[in-house]
C-alpha cells in the first residue's frame, strides 16, 4: 500500500518516510538449507554500512526538514556499527549522534503540526543510536511525547485511530526503546491494551493494513499488506506476544502465501520490492522466526533473505526498491540491511570503537526552571487505563509523585489523566487518587521504569525522564 505522506508518516516508499527496526532476532549459524550464507550476508552487512556512511552529511546529520534518513540508526544498530561512531571525514565532534540528540533537543523539531508517529520515529532511532529516548534533553522525552497522543475515546489507539500505523509504531516504540539496562519501561496494562487494538485490526486474511479495520467487516475483509503485516507482527512480539499465539501464526501463513517461489519475494500490494520484503523479514526478525528456513524456504529454494540480497549492488553496497532499478535507494538501502542484519525495528545500540565514547547518552537530572515532560499512567484496577504526557517546571534535579500527580491535575495531555489526589500537599502515603481510596491490602502503588511497584507516597522521588505508573491493588 502507498498513502501519502500526510496520512502515514511512518511509510517509506521512494517518495515517503522510511520506517524500521525493533527487537532483534541475529541470525546465526544457519540450517544447510538456507540458501544465502552466513559469508553471503557478512558482505551483505558490511558493504551496506559502508554505503549508509556515504548517506551521511557534511554536517554530520541524517534527518533535517521533510524527507529524512535517520532509519539509517536502526540499521546501524541492527548491523553492529554505533551511531557515534558514524562521521563526516573521521571529524568525532560531527558523529551521527551527537548531531541527531540536538536535532531532537531544538523547540522547532519536528515541526509546527506534529503527528504521533513523528516521535514514535524518533524514539526508536534515538534509542538505536544510543540516546535514551526519555532523556534526550532536559526538555524533551520522547516517551512523554507519545504518551501525549494517547485516545481517551477510543483507549488504546494513539493518535487519529483511522492512521492505525500510529497505534502499530507506538508499541514498537514503546516496547522496543527499553531502558538502558534492558527494561521495558512501560506498564503491562498499557501493553495490554494496545495489543487488544492491533489484534482487533488483523484481517481476515492474517494480515494488516495502514488503515483502522477494527469493527469494519468489509475493511477486515480485504487483502492485507505486505509492510504493515511485519509492522504490526512486530509489534505483538515486542509487547510479549509469543511467536506461537494464533494471531502470529496467521500472520506468518499471510506472508507465506505471498512468497515467490523463483525469488524469495513477497508477492506486494505494488509489486515485488525491497522495502516490502525488509519490513517482512523484520516482522519475522523480531518473533524470533528464521526467515531463511522452513516457511519461508520456497520449492525453489529460494528465501526473502536471497531476494533482498539479489537487490544489492557490491561493491557500493546500496539496494535498489524495484529489481528493474539500475541505482539504490536510500530507504531501500536502510529496510533492506536491517533486515539482512537480523533486526526488528529498533535494535540497542552497538558499544562504540570510539575511544572514549559511552554507549548511551541523556539528561542525568531536571534543570530548575526548565518545563519538562513525564510520562504517566493511572490504573484504577477497574479497566480504566489513563494515558497522558505531564508537563512540569522543576525546582530541583529531582522532583516528586506528588509534584508530578498535582501537575497532572491542570497541566497533563489528555486532559483528566488525574482529577485529584489526597493528601493534596506535604508527603505521606497517597491515600486517594481521582476519587478512589485505598482499602485494605488494595492500595495505590507506583512503578518507575518498569520497577516493582511499591507503595505511592508523595515523597517519592521522581527524575528527568522517568516513566511512571500509579496503580490501584493489592
Amino acid at each position: 500500500m502507498s498513502p501519502s505522506v500526510s496520512s502515514y508518516p511512518p511509510v517509506r516508499r521512494p517518495a515517503l518516510i522510511a520506517a524500521s527496526a525493533l527487537g532483534a532476532f541475529a541470525l546465526t549459524t544457519l540450517p544447510a538449507a538456507a540458501t544465502s550464507t552466513p559469508a553471503q550476508i557478512a558482505t551483505s552487512k558490511t558493504n551496506g554500512v559502508a554505503y549508509l556512511k556515504s548517506l551521511q552529511a557534511a554536517d554530520g546529520s541524517y534527518a533535517g526538514p521533510g524527507l529524512s534518513n535517520e532509519w539509517a540508526f536502526s540499521a546501524f544498530a541492527a548491523a553492529g556499527t554505533a551511531a557515534v561512531d558514524v562521521t563526516p571525514a573521521g571529524d568525532t565532534s560531527r558523529n551521527a549522534r551527537t548531531v541527531y540528540r540536538n536535532l531532537l533537543s531544538t523547540t522547532g523539531w519536528p515541526s509546527s503540526s506534529p503527528v504521533v508517529t513523528d516521535y514514535e520515529r524518533a524514539a526508536l532511532n534515538a534509542y538505536a543510536a544510543g540516546i535514551d529516548p526519555a532523556r534526550v534533553s532536559a526538555s524533551r522525552n520522547l516517551i512523554a511525547d507519545i504518551y501525549g497522543y494517547w485516545h481517551t475515546s477510543e483507549v488504546g489507539y494513539f493518535g487519529p485511530s483511522a492512521n492505525f500505523n500510529g497505534t502499530v509504531f507506538a508499541a514498537l516504540a514503546l516496547n522496543g526503546a527499553k531502558t538502558r539496562s534492558g527494561q521495558v519501561r512501560v506498564p503491562q496494562a498499557l501493553r495490554d491494551t494496545i495489543v487488544t487494538r492491533i489484534r482487533a485490526n488483523q484481517h481476515n486474511d492474517g494480515g494488516w493494513n495502514y488503515s483502522k479495520a477494527e469493527g469494519n467487516p468489509t475493511e477486515l475483509a480485504t487483502a492485507g499488506d505486505i509492510d504493515m503485516t511485519g509492522a504490526a507482527m512486530a509489534a505483538l512480539c515486542v509487547s510479549g506476544v509469543p511467536n506461537t499465539d494464533t494471531d502470529i501464526v496467521q500472520a506468518k501463513a499471510f506472508l507465506k502465501s505471498k512468497l515467490v517461489a523463483n525469488s524469495g519475494a513477497f508477492n506486494a500490494m505494488f509489486g515485488v520490492n525491497t522495502d516490502s520484503n525488509g519490513w517482512a523479514v523484520s516482522g519475522l526478525n523480531a518473533c524470533g522466526i528464521n526467515p531463511q528456513t522452513g516457511d519461508f524456504l520456497t520449492s525453489q529454494g529460494k528465501t526473502p533473505i536471497d531476494f533482498i540480497i539479489a537487490q544489492q549492488f557490491n561493491p557500493g553496497g546500496g539496494f535498489k526498491y524495484l529489481p528493474s532499478d539500475t541505482t539504490p535507494s536510500a530507504y531501500a538501502s536502510i529496510d533492506g540491511l536491517r533486515a539482512v542484519a537480523g533486526g526488528g525495528f529498533t535494535s540497542a545500540p552497538p558499544v562504540p570503537t570510539t575511544p572514549g565514547a559511552p554507549q548511551w547518552v541523556g539528561q542525568t537530572s531536571l534543570t530548575p526552571g526548565t518545563a519538562t515532560k513525564l510520562a504517566l499512567t493511572v490504573d484504577d484496577g477497574a479497566g480504566n487505563l489513563k494515558v497522558c504526557s505531564v508537563t512540569l517546571t522543576p525546582t530541583a534535579g529531582t522532583t516528586t509523585l506528588g509534584a508530578v500527580l498535582d501537575a497532572a491535575t491542570s497541566a497533563a495531555l489528555p486532559s483528566g489523566c488525574v482529577t485529584s489526589v489526597a493528601p493534596s500537599s506535604g508527603t505521606g502515603t497517597i491515600a486517594s487518587l481521582n476519587g478512589k481510596a485505598n482499602s485494605g491490602s488494595n492500595t495505590w502503588k507506583v512503578s518507575v521504569d518498569g520497577s516493582a511497584f511499591t507503595t505511592a507516597t508523595r515523597e517519592t522521588a521522581v527524575g528527568v525522564g522517568d516513566t511512571i505508573a500509579v496503580r490501584w491493588g493489592a
